[in-house]
């Protein structure tokens, strides 16, 4: 059994969130249920995402089972507010040493970074960011991979990319065939309109 728990928090990037719930909870009932996945909340209120989407959480910073995986998604609030929020910080560094993977997705780096998680790691941010993250120190941003490994910690790009970084998650953890029916029965074949006309 596998528990992954994403934690949510004001202003954070609804798909930063939503893509990886999607694969990991896709996962889960490919599994037969035999996994969990949590939205975690400082608070038990409902969180105001980035764009409004409201979200519930499942359970709080406080009360929550063991997490093998930790998610922090990005958006303004991983980049500005909860990096200044001790009770968040704290508890992100207690259970990364706990857990066996730690995940970042978007600007949810900049807030493994200020909790510690992403210190002295190589790590992968939105692309309008890697310059703002790269000067804060102590961290080496890698500008051309959708996600990046190092170790237990993996951190993706921005907001679509963490659906990439979760479909390796699973991988790694139960296998390539199991990611790949994952990837089917979310139909995600990437192939966005416009790309092919792009210049280079």
């Amino acid at each position: 059994m596998t528990t992954y728990g994403l934690l949510i928090f004001d202003v954070a990037e609804e798909l930063d969130v939503a893509g990886p719930w999607e694969v990991f909870t896709t996962s889960a009932l490919l599994r037969g249920g035999a996994d969990t996945v949590l939205l975690i909340a400082e608070h038990p209120d409902p969180v105001r995402c980035s764009k409004g989407m409201h979200l519930i959480p499942d359970r709080t910073l406080g009360d929550h089972p063991p997490l093998d995986v930790l998610l922090v998604p990005g958006g303004r609030g991983a980049r500005e507010i909860e990096p200044h929020n001790a009770a968040v910080t704290d508890w992100i560094v207690k259970t990364a040493e706990q857990a066996t993977w730690t995940m970042s997705v978007c600007t949810g780096a900049f807030l493994l970074h200020a909790a510690g998680p992403a210190r002295g790691r190589r790590v992968a941010t939105h692309w309008a960011y890697e310059d703002a993250l790269e000067a804060r120190g102590d961290v080496t941003v890698v500008r051309d991979a959708r996600y990046v490994v190092d170790g237990d910690l993996i951190t993706t790009q921005g907001v679509s990319a963490g659906i990439d970084g979760a479909l390796w998650l699973v991988g790694k953890l139960h296998g390539r065939e199991h990611a790949r029916a994952v990837r089917r029965e979310l139909q995600y074949e990437p192939a966005p309109p416009y790309l092919a006309d792009e210049p280079l």
